[in-house]
């Protein structure tokens, strides 16, 4: 089930947008986390946020942390912005770029409470699955992210990719788990409900760093 078209939208009228979206250029460098939301707190990455919707819920339901989403799609990254910035979410920003190059390159180990990775796109090809964003190099770029006690939360509708992940993180990481998430009551991101409603399962996992 691929992505929908975006509805027309328009950022034009919105003064205060800069402040949520942010190009690779504007990335802190050194990282700077504090520059970046103007506060010290724990920091929550989504990677791949497509229509933004877990992550304007999960920035307006937890204001004591700050959230920062990665999203590759230029249009879906504005989107995703617009969104925060109708909400006037001063502790969520949207990054447009490359999420494994800023994880690599930027976000400092041991500095994120949380990575949330929603049904990533499972490149379904045998010659295209060198694509997917959870590979094992990446896995372990996530792991060293992590603060001791952090989360990785991964959900798919793809029983295949889901299991391969699994085994990449058992083989390839230290992290703990995988646990069970119980089904939500509401949906977490948009591409969640169309596959709840369509009937379809969601393979959820939620894994947990120890101290090393």
């Amino acid at each position: 089930m691929g992505r929908r078209a975006l509805p027309k939208f328009s950022t034009e009228r919105e003064n205060e947008f800069s402040r949520y979206l942010k190009g690779p250029e504007e990335i802190p460098r050194p990282w700077d986390a504090a520059a970046l939301f103007g506060r010290n707190a724990p920091l929550e990455l989504e990677i791949g946020c497509g229509k933004g919707l877990f992550l304007r819920n999960a920035a307006a339901a937890r204001p004591e942390h700050n959230f920062l989403g990665i999203e590759i799609g230029k249009k879906y990254a504005a989107f995703s912005a617009l969104g925060l910035c109708k909400r006037r979410l001063e502790n969520a920003v949207m990054f447009c770029g490359d999420a494994t190059r800023i994880l690599a390159e930027d976000i400092p180990e041991s500095s994120l409470f949380a990575v949330h990775v929603y049904f990533p796109d499972p490149w379904w090809k045998r010659a295209h699955k060198k694509r997917r964003v959870l590979r094992e190099e990446v896995l372990q770029l996530i792991e060293s992210r992590l603060i001791d006690g952090g989360l990785l939360h991964f959900w798919t509708d793809v029983e295949e990719y889901f299991r391969t992940t699994l085994k990449l993180l058992a083989i390839h990481t230290k992290l703990e788990g995988p646990f069970e998430v119980s089904e939500p009551g509401d949906y977490h991101t948009h591409f969640e409900r169309r596959t709840r409603l369509h009937g379809e399962a969601v393979y959820r996992s939620l894994f947990r760093k120890g101290v090393y």
